[in-house]
């Protein structure tokens, strides 16, 4: 299984990482479409849709990314461009904002009243669950494709930390019900390796700037303890739905690793919320 999992790894790297920087911009659409549409597929699954409903969802969410997606909005030319063109603002705060909303006030509530994935409840939050994310990283590589990985990197860190910290130290169990691997030592680890992370970046991007304002250090390092708990709060809810569904996995399209929701089941939470701090400095600071 090591083997399988260290394979299937390597091979996901080394073929997105080439896709990020290689790719034109309209075949990186595509991908992110197909990894919309197949994440989709395996919601379907774990709501307990039949064949054909599954089909017709994977393949609406993944139109319904690739339309917009492939049209250039988003961070197209310049950053700035973000914070003074209207129509970019609107499709982002329209993208944003429920992404945001959900995780932040719905899905706590959801994790603690364990709701099921009812039909009509099902579709809407898929969308909203998987859609942002997805533009995300699409708006993101507009800016540069090291961008992507910047703005992945604070959930790969908090996994990691999360990892290490929690076999060390972890004794009390976060949320022994939904996920019993879970510990409030890998959730504190977590949040210090994103915080060194975050403060490593902002340091380096802000260096020679004397103007930038003081308190935007410490307002960097509150944020990266809130995109830890995002990340985590996005891990604990796809483990309580395959918990409901009696799925170890979303499906067993990555050898080794399960699923694709398996693999960006933390992105899908924090990633909309980082990219709305992105926008709001960029707004604030150029706006």
């Amino acid at each position: 299984m090591l083997k399988t999992r260290i394979i299937t790894a390597v091979f996901l790297l080394a073929g997105l990482g080439g896709a990020l920087f290689f790719l034109p911009r309209v075949a990186w659409i595509a991908l992110c479409a197909l990894i919309c549409a197949a994440a989709a597929w395996e919601w379907g699954g774990l709501a307990g849709w039949c064949g054909k409903a599954r089909v017709a969802y994977a393949a609406a969410l993944g139109v319904l990314f690739f339309v917009p997606a492939q049209q250039q909005w988003g961070w197209s030319e310049e950053v700035i461009h973000v914070g003074v063109d209207p129509a970019h603002a609107m499709f982002f705060w329209v993208l944003a904002l429920p992404a945001v909303a959900f995780w932040v006030l719905v899905a706590p509530l959801w994790l603690k009243y364990k709701w099921p994935l009812r039909v009509w409840r099902a579709a809407l939050v898929g969308g909203v669950v998987l859609l942002p994310p997805l533009f995300m990283f699409a708006f993101l590589r507009d800016i540069h494709p090291v961008a992507v990985l910047l703005a992945a990197a604070p959930v790969w860190i908090a996994d990691i930390a999360a990892y290490f910290s929690g076999r060390a130290f972890g004794r009390t169990k976060l949320a022994p019900s939904i996920s019993p691997g879970k510990t409030w030592a890998g959730a504190f680890g977590a949040a210090l390796g994103v915080m060194a992370y975050c403060g490593i970046v902002f340091t380096v991007a802000v260096s020679g700037n004397e103007s930038f304002p003081v308190g935007a250090f410490a307002v960097t390092l509150v944020l990266s303890v809130g995109l830890t708990a995002l990340s985590i709060v996005g891990d604990l809810f796809e483990s309580l739905l395959k918990r409901q569904a009696g799925v170890k996995d979303s499906s067993n399209l990555l050898p080794g690793h399960g699923g694709i929701l398996d693999r960006i089941d933390s992105l899908t939470s924090a990633l909309p919320a980082l990219s709305a701090s992105i926008f709001i400095f960029v707004f604030i600071i150029f706006g």
